[in-house]
């Protein structure tokens, strides 16, 4: 199976990223993490974008706040999927972020998740994933109807407590 590349910024950044990983090891599929940073190791970046393919990755997940660089940055750099998680924080409380992944120049898009959106990130990415492996595909349907199932009850549990 592919892999997942994850980068993040900053290590701040890290509690928002390890809700991806920890959604990436529940569907069972393999990820590679990292911290680097598109404005003070840019070349690192460039690198590790270049030779994603090569190395095995199906997709890229790339997690920044404030300008939020790092998505554009490593989608310049391969043709891979690249999913950005736009941060919360700074003077603007993640907005320049997100407008900063959203608002990518035509040609080399970004697929953009809400902000600190880590689980729908690490979920697009097993969805591409899924295109070509069976075993993901099964594992996400089994995963959206268990989180149905969670809706049915919570919506059971509230007719019976409205009907007392």
């Amino acid at each position: 199976m592919k892999k997942v590349g994850i980068v993040m910024g900053s290590d701040s950044d890290l509690p928002i990223v390890a809700k991806a990983m920890d959604t990436l090891d529940e569907l069972g599929i393999p990820f590679e993490a990292h911290i680097f940073s598109a404005h003070r190791t840019p070349e690192e970046a460039r690198e590790f974008a270049l030779n994603a393919r090569a190395n095995d990755f199906a997709c890229l997940i790339a997690a920044a706040g404030m300008a939020a660089h790092l998505a554009g940055a490593l989608a310049a750099n391969t043709t891979l999927p690249v999913i950005g998680i736009p941060c919360k924080g700074g003077a603007m409380d993640g907005l320049d972020a997100l407008l900063s992944t959203v608002m990518m120049p035509s040609g080399i898009p970004v697929a953009t998740v809400a902000l600190n959106g880590a689980v729908n990130a690490a979920l697009l990415a097993a969805e591409i994933i899924s295109v070509e492996d069976e075993e993901v595909a099964i594992k996400l349907n089994a995963r959206r109807t268990a989180d149905a199932q969670k809706v049915l009850e919570k919506d059971a549990n509230l007719k019976e407590q409205l009907n007392k």
